[in-house]
C-alpha cells in the first residue's frame, strides 16, 4: 500500500514593517514634521509607529504620547547620550532593538518612522537601521545650509527645508535657498515645509509612500 506524503503546512509569510528616518539639526523641526505625519499617513491607511532618539531624557517619545496623535504603547525612546549621530550610523542597535520591539507588539505594523536626536550637517544613517531617510533643515538657520554640502544634506533620501514662513524675519531668499539646495543634490529630491501650520506635509508623507510602501 502506497501512502502519499502528506503536504508541508504553509510557513507563514513575514512581514517586516519599512523603517525611515528623520534626522536634521537641533530646532530644526523634525518632531513638529512627525507629528504632522502621523496623521497624514493614518489618514492613508499607514500602521505607523515611531522610535524617537535623544540625548540623556525621553522628552521627545513623551511630547509624542502626550500628543493624542498615536497610541503612547507606540512610541519607544532611545537615549542616545552625547553623541546622537553614533546610535543611528555607527552602532544602531540600540534603534534596531526598539524597532525590533514595535514590531513584536504589533502585528502588521508597515511603517517604522525613527527620529534622530538633534545633530549637525553630517549626521546620516546607517542603511543598516533604515531604508530611507529624510533630513530636515530650517531657513532659520540660514540660506547658506545648502552652499555648505554637508553629508545629511547631499546623502538623504528627501531633503527638506523646514520652517518656510520664517525666511521674510530673517532675511533669508526662500527660491534662491530652493535653487542651491536642488543644484547641490542633483536629481535627489527637495521639500519645502512649515510644520507649524502643515503646509508641504502632503507632499513629504505622499514621498514616503511612494519610496517605501509603494503605493501611487
Amino acid at each position: 500500500m502506497t501512502v502519499s506524503a502528506l503536504p508541508s503546512p504553509a510557513l507563514p509569510e513575514t512581514v517586516t514593517a519599512a523603517r525611515i528616518g528623520i534626522g536634521g539639526p537641533v530646532g530644526s523641526g523634525k518632531t513638529a514634521l512627525i507629528e504632522r505625519l502621523i496623521p497624514a499617513l493614518q489618514a492613508r491607511g499607514v500602521d505607523l509607529a515611531v522610535v524617537t532618539n535623544d540625548l540623556v531624557t525621553k522628552e521627545d517619545a513623551e511630547r509624542l504620547r502626550r500628543s493624542g496623535l498615536i497610541d503612547p504603547a507606540r512610541v519607544e525612546a532611545v537615549e542616545a547620550g552625547a553623541c546622537p549621530h553614533t546610535v543611528i550610523r555607527e552602532d544602531p542597535t540600540l534603534n534596531i532593538a526598539a524597532g525590533d520591539d514595535l514590531e513584536t507588539k504589533f502585528p502588521g505594523l508597515q511603517l517604522l518612522i525613527f527620529e534622530s536626536g538633534g545633530d549637525n550637517l553630517a549626521s546620516t544613517f546607517s542603511l543598516d537601521l533604515v531604508d530611507w531617510w529624510i533630513f530636515v533643515i530650517d531657513v532659520a538657520g540660514g540660506d547658506d545650509i545648502p552652499r555648505k554640502r554637508g553629508p545629511g544634506v547631499l546623502r538623504c533620501d528627501l531633503l527638506v527645508i523646514n520652517k518656510t514662513d520664517l525666511a521674510p524675519h530673517v532675511g533669508v531668499d526662500l527660491p534662491g535657498m530652493l535653487a542651491e539646495a536642488a543644484r547641490v543634490r542633483g536629481t535627489k529630491p527637495v521639500a519645502a515645509t512649515n510644520a507649524r501650520s502643515g503646509e508641504g506635509v502632503e507632499a513629504v508623507a505622499d514621498a514616503i509612500c511612494r519610496a517605501v510602501l509603494f503605493a501611487p
